[in-house]
């Protein structure tokens, strides 16, 4: 299990315009049937607006992924070969579910 609560952590906050596939199979992996309350952390952002993310821990980022009807879809829809064409690290690869 990875230390939660390592201060050495870089921590970066994900928009669903972000996301890559690495993070994606992350949090899929993580949240195979998706996530509950119990899993959302809520905070307010520089503009104070209320801000609800799931947290994903690599081995030197703790991410936040920001909860939107986007990456619910993404997440519900995941199969790791709609990316296989892609960097893991590319941000253009996972397209807006609700975009036609």
């Amino acid at each position: 299990m990875k230390n939660t609560n390592n201060p050495n952590l870089k921590r970066v906050i994900v928009d669903f315009k972000k996301l890559t596939p690495e993070i994606l199979a992350i949090v899929v992996a993580k949240y195979p049937d998706g996530y509950d309350d119990r899993d959302i952390i809520s905070f307010r952002n520089t503009k104070n607006e209320l801000v609800e993310a799931v947290e994903i821990i690599t081995e030197d980022t703790k991410y936040l992924i920001k909860i939107s009807a986007r990456l619910v879809k993404v997440m519900e829809d995941y199969d790791e070969d709609d990316y296989e064409d892609y960097e893991d690290d590319d941000p253009e690869a996972v397209q807006d579910p609700f975009d036609e």
